[in-house]
């Protein structure tokens, strides 16, 4: 145990019977703020580059901000590829946030055709049209009525606003893992669920109580 993590279980005794959860650290993401967003939820969260860790860990989120190229480049550097695909077979708790969520598909068109994790069929498109890119700020989210959705959105109003930054968008082949959708210019799937697979395109840790309230359902209910 280092000297940072005895002062925190120090401050706080019942650290080791929080809900763990696993932030994976690629080199890319405000890994800070979703750190301190699990945290501020009642999780005992813990950054790790890993494979083993990622593996184990009871919940892990993949965090990201950055081109989808360099994401990938960075998990296959890291060896983290494999743990990533073999948590998801294993069905157990996963979110991914922005990037996350992009990562997950088959395949992007960010700068060239990119090769993604392929754990979700589709594919990561650029918004089109004479729309300001990057899609920057607060938008609503409108939640799919499905059991794996349900868990995620738990206690979430339709229509609530969350914070948004990026210029490409998912595409899944099957709409049945579509969990929430929000319009720009197009309306698209901004968050998917799959049984224990979650993932959102905003910034949940950027998006006041609301965003906050969405991290605890992952925390609390899920897996």
């Amino acid at each position: 145990m280092n000297a940072s993590r005895a002062r925190e279980d120090k401050r706080d005794p019942n650290r080791e019977t929080r809900p763990e959860v696993v932030v994976i650290d690629y080199g890319l993401g405000n890994l800070r703020s979703v750190t301190k967003a699990l945290e501020a939820v009642g999780a005992r969260a813990e950054l790790t580059s890993e494979p083993e860790r990622i593996i184990a860990a009871e919940r892990a989120v993949l965090p990201g901000v950055g081109a989808f190229s360099a994401g990938m480049r960075n998990l296959e550097a890291l060896h983290l590829l494999p743990a990533i695909r073999q948590r998801i077979t294993e069905g157990k708790p996963l979110l991914g946030i922005c990037l996350g969520l992009q990562l997950l598909f088959t395949l992007s068109d960010e700068h060239g055709v990119h090769h993604g994790l392929d754990v979700v069929k589709g594919r990561v498109v650029r918004f089109g049209g004479e729309l300001k890119i990057p899609h920057m700020g607060w938008n609503t989210v409108t939640p799919v009525r499905q059991p794996a959705a349900s868990r995620l959105f738990e206690g979430i109003p339709d229509d609530s606003y969350f914070y948004f930054v990026h210029s490409y968008y998912v595409v899944p082949e099957e709409e049945s893992v579509v969990a929430a959708t929000a319009e720009y210019g197009v309306r698209f799937a901004c968050a998917i669920a799959r049984d224990n697979l979650f993932a959102v395109q905003f910034h949940p840790e950027k998006s006041g109580n609301i965003g906050l309230k969405l991290l605890e359902n992952f925390v609390n209910y899920v897996g």
